[in-house]
């Protein structure tokens, strides 16, 4: 069993007045995250009108921002914080590219 001790943990601080703000931000990221691939399932499935699609991209930029907002608000560095952003990015891509492979692969299936 590795044991780490305290000069090998690099975790910054929370400050006390921070906590409530952080822990809120952090858990928008979640529930927008689940808001944004709900609607867009439910509007690719056709239960829901395309209208709605702008919607599941809102909740995506305020998934986004609470994201950013985080990783600001934790004193992370530079390349961290492009990281994030970078999965934040893969978060809006791979939903589409999960539906383009399952739309090519059922109508290939149907040939």
């Amino acid at each position: 069993m590795i044991v780490l001790d305290a000069p090998f943990l690099n975790l910054p601080e929370i400050p006390l007045d921070q906590f409530l703000p952080i822990f809120l931000s952090s858990s928008a990221v979640l529930l927008f995250g689940l808001f944004y691939v709900a609607i867009y399932t439910l509007v690719k499935m056709e239960f829901l009108k395309s209208i709605f699609m702008p919607v599941a991209y809102l909740f995506w930029g305020l998934q986004t921002y609470c994201m950013y907002y985080v990783a600001t608000a934790l004193g992370n560095d530079a390349f961290t914080v492009k990281a994030l952003m970078m999965a934040m990015f893969g978060y809006l891509v791979l939903p589409h590219l999960w539906y383009a492979l399952n739309l090519r692969a059922e109508e290939r299936y149907e040939q």
